[in-house]
């Protein structure tokens, strides 16, 4: 009962203040609604980008490979500040000088509008058939295990209770999302940030005071010395993660997360200035090299308590079988509303970016170019119910997978890739003409999956391991733009009517090529082009003078992290 009642309290709590916190904001303009007025500061980015990003298929899948694999697998936290260090330094400024609200909107001026087409269906399509029933399952899956759902409510099929729990969080999560906008998720998941990071930390204390009776350092320093290899950085040949693919496929999928993703980078877009912008991504960052205390740890310990011996337990139920046998009672319940909030976060951020995608790329664009922002928003409320229904009914199929933090990295490269590169490409380009970036989408998508699923085509792919073929297929890809660029070379003056969100108030629609920018005297990255060619931001774009020492500093630190445990 006091779990029950603890987590009504938090879940409860959680809602109020964001109700409190939001209720007088705009949320009827398509800026108010989708991006928060641009008005948040660097706390509630950062709170927002870890909680986005920090959900049960992190909790229980990332956990569930360090399980099997060790310390190896925290390639995919650490490696992530180094991305975030280049979206604060690098693509932020791009982005934030343009005033866009979608990676498909600033594609649009780059290339054409056929490109942010093809981009918003990608996104759309893979967020409510990969992205969003992932998040469902697997918190189903978690809240399952630790708040014995089928002794609550009296059903005895599994089944029955995974469907009356990926529904009850769909319900909650869409309600977030969809009538309160991004203003909404972003407080939410700073509330909710300060439970999860409690509640992970204290697992992984209880833990090792677990494996050290009753002494957490005795606990770690007993798993170092029984399990050495498990604290190697490197990891081997055969592990999910190992060191050669953190120069392929591993960097390249975190740097689409943490920098292409309009699931994730939404919040950065809703930047009040390019100061905050750059400090809640590098405080994210911070974060982020801590993450595997909370996220690969607890793993190592669930190893050495559960998964010896003759009946070791499945990897994916090893978070959920330490926090039940080691967490106290008295605080079971304030860190399942926690991990609640870690999906609510995740699943409404998704739903929320889904929801921009067709209002401003498919709505505003196709259906209705005159439509205002009331009706932009009401659809975009109306199109978001029906993906979250779609996601709710697909997340129980999920069931049966042998490792679902696997098979979401296996999924996200079918889209992450290609994107990446058309992005990274326009960018960095200014002659590739957007006949490349379209062939690139298409091709991108068509040869991962053949090489995943397709007959013959994958048994060759088997052959090596699976991110190096996604770092082949992304040279291939931008070899490809390039080559376009060399052989048939986009003319300077060509223009398209492109872009109809932020992009065109600003007058960004022009499909003009993209000039690199450059560090000005005062360290500021610039577009080399006159402000005739490109309009005001619609914030400050002064730059957080200590953004780039601070960057660099991290990354030397996760050079670090990873010479220490490769000793």
């Amino acid at each position: 009962m006091l779990t029950i009642v603890s987590f009504v309290f938090f879940t409860a709590l959680v809602g109020v203040l964001t109700w409190l916190i939001t209720r007088h904001k705009e949320t009827d303009s398509a800026d108010g609604y989708f991006l928060a007025g641009r008005s948040l500061g660097a706390g509630v980015i950062a709170g927002s980008l870890l909680l986005t990003n920090l959900s049960t298929e992190q909790l229980v899948g990332l956990n569930g490979d360090a399980y099997t694999n060790g310390l190896s697998v925290m390639a995919w936290e650490v490696v992530a500040g180094v991305s975030l260090v280049l979206m604060a330094v690098f693509f932020l400024p791009r982005y934030l000088r343009r005033g866009i609200t979608t990676i498909p909107e600033f594609l649009a001026g780059r290339y054409n509008d056929t490109t942010q087409l093809i981009t918003n269906f990608i996104f759309i399509l893979a967020y409510m058939m990969i992205l969003l029933p992932i998040i469902l399952y697997t918190g189903a899956m978690g809240l399952k295990e630790i708040l014995a759902i089928s002794d609550l409510t009296g059903i005895e099929s599994e089944t029955a209770t995974l469907w009356l729990t990926v529904w009850t969080i769909g319900i909650i999560g869409s309600i977030y999302a969809i009538f309160g906008g991004l203003r909404s998720v972003a407080v939410s998941d700073t509330l909710n940030g300060f439970g999860l990071l409690v509640g992970g930390g204290l697992i992984a204390y209880f833990g090792l005071s677990a494996v050290g009776d009753g002494s957490a350092l005795e606990g770690l320093s007993t798993l170092r010395e029984t399990h050495p290899e498990k604290f190697n950085s490197l990891g081997s040949a055969d592990s999910s993660v190992p060191w050669p693919t953190l120069f392929s496929g591993v960097l390249l999928l975190n740097l689409f997360y943490w920098t292409t993703n309009q699931q994730i980078i939404q919040r950065t877009f809703a930047a009040s200035t390019l100061a905050e912008g750059q400090k809640g991504v590098l405080l994210a960052a911070t974060f982020k090299i801590l993450a595997p205390l909370i996220l690969v740890l607890p793993g190592i310990i669930a190893f050495h308590l559960y998964g010896q011996g003759d009946s070791p337990i499945p990897q994916d139920q090893a978070y959920g079988t330490l926090v039940r046998n080691v967490l106290p009672t008295s605080l079971t319940g304030f860190f399942a509303a926690a991990l609640v909030g870690a999906i609510l976060s995740s699943f409404n951020s998704a739903l929320n970016a889904t929801a921009t995608l067709f209002s401003l790329g498919f709505y505003r664009k196709l259906i209705r170019p005159t439509a205002s922002d009331h009706e932009t928003v009401r659809m975009g409320r109306i199109f978001g119910t029906i993906i979250a229904l779609a996601a709710m009914t697909m997340a129980p199929m999920l069931a049966g997978q042998d490792s679902i933090f696997g098979y979401l990295q296996k999924m996200n490269g079918l889209y992450f890739i290609p994107i990446f590169a058309v992005v990274l490409v326009g960018m960095l380009s200014k002659k590739t003409p957007a006949i490349a970036a379209n062939i690139a989408l298409v091709v991108g998508v068509v040869v991962i999956f053949c090489g995943y699923f397709a007959p013959g085509f994958s048994s060759v792919v088997g052959q090596i391991h699976e991110f190096h073929f996604l770092g082949i297929v992304f040279v291939s890809l931008v070899a490809m733009m390039l080559g376009f660029a060399a052989i048939a070379p986009r003319p300077s003056h060509q223009h398209s009517s492109a872009g109809q969100g932020s992009a065109a108030k600003s007058d960004l629609a022009a499909d003009q090529p993209y000039a690199p920018l450059q560090t000005g005297s005062e360290g500021l990255q610039t577009d080399d082009s006159s402000d005739d060619e490109f309009p005001p931001s619609p914030i400050d774009m002064t730059p957080w003078p200590l953004a780039l020492p601070a960057g660099i500093t991290l990354a030397i630190i996760v050079v670090g992290i990873y010479a220490w445990f490769a000793i």
